[in-house]
């Protein structure tokens, strides 16, 4: 029957394609990864990793820093808010009502706005109207927002996936609604969780554009929350901007590159035991 029809005939461009394209987009990907690191590694020196940045070093110990406080407040944020968020979309809303669908479609919109817009509103709203000014907080509650439409969506996606049944017998054994959800739905969802905020995480630290309006580019590791501190992205991009400091920015790169990697092999470690 196949050979009669020729669905073998179209079998074999359809799988040429996809292996084409597989091996493209691979390719570019090892291309990119392989170029930050040889161009990288060779421009890496002990005083790039000094304690303390000055005009001769231009250390990236204080941007690292600064990048895992950042990431790590506003995670503790967005996460909670999303998943709540999502909860409340899929356990205590009916799924046809007018206020879910408003709620996604604006959540997905907001997922699809570029980053230096959100930058503009985190200016606008906490760096001037309310005071903060460039500091690590006004750089916390943007990213916060700039992630929160992405930990609900997949959230709400992971809840969803999991079957009526779990809730239907953990409600006929007597338990309430919090505790289904608390015991039963979340544990049967958190490899989807978990997925949302390592795509959340890797946003955070990649990020440059709503960083540079809200948290600044000082240079030293912030002393508080309403003292302004560059992150590892934004300190490769004023070395570049420079244009003094370009064999640094190189090696600064290669940094970053290799903390995403190993932020996303804990990552995945952590998703592992958690199954």
């Amino acid at each position: 029957m196949k050979n009669r029809f020729g669905l073998n005939r179209l079998t074999y461009p359809i799988r040429a394609m996809i292996y084409l394209s597989a091996l493209i987009a691979s390719g570019v990907s090892v291309f990119i990864v392989l170029y930050i690191v040889v161009s990288g590694i060779p421009n890496l020196r002990p005083s790039l990793f000094a304690l303390r940045y000055t005009s001769e070093n231009a250390s990236l110990i204080p941007a690292l820093v600064n990048t895992l406080l950042i990431a790590s407040l506003a995670l503790l944020i967005a996460v909670p808010s999303g998943v709540f968020a999502a909860l409340f979309l899929t356990e205590y809303s009916r799924q046809s009502s007018r206020f879910v669908k408003v709620v996604r479609m604006t959540a997905e919109t907001l997922s699809g706005i570029p980053s230096i817009v959100f930058g503009l509103f985190g200016n606008l709203m906490f760096s001037r109207a309310l005071g903060m000014g460039y500091s690590v907080l006004s750089g916390v509650l943007t990213l916060a927002i700039m992630i929160l439409p992405l930990v609900m969506r997949t959230s709400e996606e992971a809840i969803l996936s999991v079957p009526q049944s779990f809730r239907e017998a953990s409600l006929a054994l007597g338990a309430s609604k919090p505790y289904t959800i608390f015991k039963c739905v979340i544990p049967a969802a958190r490899n989807g969780i978990l997925s949302g905020i390592l795509l959340s995480l890797g946003r955070i630290v990649g990020e440059t554009a709503a960083l540079i309006y809200t948290a600044g580019t000082v240079s030293g590791i912030a002393k508080g929350l309403f003292s302004s501190g560059r992150t590892l992205s934004i300190h490769m991009y004023v070395l570049m901007n420079e244009g003094l400091y370009m064999d640094k920015a190189k090696g600064v790169a290669a940094v970053l590159l290799v903390v995403v990697l190993l932020l996303d092999y804990l990552s995945e470690k952590a998703v592992k035991r958690s199954e």
